[in-house]
């Protein structure tokens, strides 16, 4: 089965750690995409918005776009996802 979670963000934004850090505990499988250190990841963030601003943390859980979602609102999605 494909990874439907994708945190999109740097190694150095400590909100992104916090997402890495609560997937990492609960056992789940996802991808990070570093968009400093991926143009490629850049531009597929970007695409996320139709801004074209490079937002993150984003999570992309299945369809379902966050913008730096609060653990319960996380939790909430990741249930969906069972």
């Amino acid at each position: 089965m494909a990874t439907k979670i994708k945190l999109y963000g740097t190694e150095r934004c400590h909100k992104t750690q916090h997402y890495k850090a609560f997937f990492e505990t609960r056992h789940l499988d996802y991808i990070f995409l570093d968009v400093e250190e991926n143009k490629d990841h850049a531009i597929l963030l970007r695409g996320l918005y139709k801004n074209r601003k490079l937002n993150f943390p984003t999570i992309t859980i299945g369809t379902k776009k966050l913008r730096n979602p609060s653990d319960l609102e996380l939790n909430k999605w990741i249930e969906k996802l069972k």
